[in-house]
């Protein structure tokens, strides 16, 4: 009788333990750190993403709406959607990220919000489009640093998107509209004369940008497109030769040229049938890190020469692929058109 109490009782601990979350899963601030930090600063005071801590940002919105914000993102935005984390570890991420702020947050209405999307649209033009866009785009830019600047000291969020729209409801849009986030640009509009009504109307034509936006599903590029691969019918010299003169026709400038393993090893053992291209257009370069500082994860471009085997290859890294690692449509734009001058002066210096 008694081994069997010892045994039920051992049986009871372990499913105790076994369904419980372990302590990394729900490690919020650990969580947070690697996930969302870059972005929003340690403390939530912001960066590149908006500043999580702001009492006002808080008290207006719900635990779901982090928790879908989290999980899905921002579609086409600089905020990714966390696929990979648990429900357990996003409720912890937002456990922390509310340690901030401690408080209620506001309690929305529960009653439907109805109002006129027509006179809405007329009232989201004069009072929202200069901050969110004429079409709910949301605004432009990072301001990392000066060189990078953004149209507002917090970058609106797009409203014609489909992760906004989902995470957001009537009542949280219409909460923020009628008390406003001190910190931010964004005023409280009862206090700038619009009436509940004239909220109403606003909330009901942000809703209809549901219908406008469409489903985004973004597809991995395939693995073959991770880079950008020819064969040179040159030697090793004349294929470095016309690459530069391609490089320089394109308006780039080179800013050096070395072995792929230098200062890997002692310059006698350089491997010189493995060589390096460094090159740059300043202009392309600031307006790729105004759009996201990220870029230069990539920048600046550079062209790989091997030898092997008797022949020449020239390699370089896809802009296209890499670019959407970053779910940033604007960014997307700008790595298309470095993709066609890596094919265009690699194809001029082969072919």
């Amino acid at each position: 009788m008694r081994l069997s109490y010892q045994i039920l009782s051992i049986t009871l601990i372990l499913a105790f333990f076994i369904s419980q979350p372990t302590f990394a899963e729900t490690n919020g601030a650990a969580l947070y750190k690697e996930n969302c930090a870059v972005c929003h600063g340690n403390q939530g005071k912001g960066g590149v993403g908006v500043p999580l801590a702001l009492p006002d940002f808080q008290y207006a919105i719900s635990d779901q709406f982090l928790e879908r914000t989290i999980r899905n993102g921002r579609p086409g935005r600089v905020m990714p959607a966390f696929k990979n984390l648990s429900d357990a570890q996003i409720q912890a991420i937002v456990r922390h990220i509310r340690s901030w702020a401690p408080g209620k947050p506001i309690r929305h209405p529960s009653i439907e919000v109805s109002g006129d999307p027509a006179k809405g649209r007329n009232l989201y033009a004069k009072h929202c489009a200069a901050c969110h866009g004429k079409n709910g785009k949301g605004g432009k830019g990072t301001g990392v640093t000066f060189s990078r600047p953004r149209d507002l000291p917090i970058i609106a969020p797009a409203l014609n998107n489909q992760g906004f729209l989902y995470a957001a409801s009537d009542q949280m849009i219409k909460a923020t509209l009628m008390n406003g986030r001190e910190g931010t640009p964004m005023v409280s509009y009862l206090k700038q004369g619009l009436s509940e009504q004239d909220i109403n109307d606003v909330v009901s034509f942000i809703r209809s940008f549901e219908k406008q936006a469409p489903a985004r599903i973004t597809q991995e590029p395939d693995h073959d497109n991770l880079t950008v691969a020819y064969e040179s019918p040159y030697g090793m010299k004349e294929t470095i030769a016309a690459l530069k003169r391609a490089i320089i026709g394109e308006n780039f400038r080179i800013i050096r040229i070395q072995t792929l393993d230098n200062g890997l090893v002692k310059k006698a053992k350089e491997d010189h049938n493995k060589i390096i291209i460094y090159f740059c257009n300043f202009q392309l370069l600031n307006n790729a890190l105004a759009v996201d500082p990220r870029v230069g994860l990539f920048l600046p471009c550079r062209i790989t020469v091997v030898k092997r085997h008797g022949k020449v290859m020239v390699y370089a890294l896809n802009p296209k692929r890499l670019s959407y690692l970053f779910n940033n449509d604007e960014l997307n734009k700008l790595c298309d058109g470095m993709s066609e001058v890596y094919i265009s002066i690699i194809e001029e210096a082969t072919l």
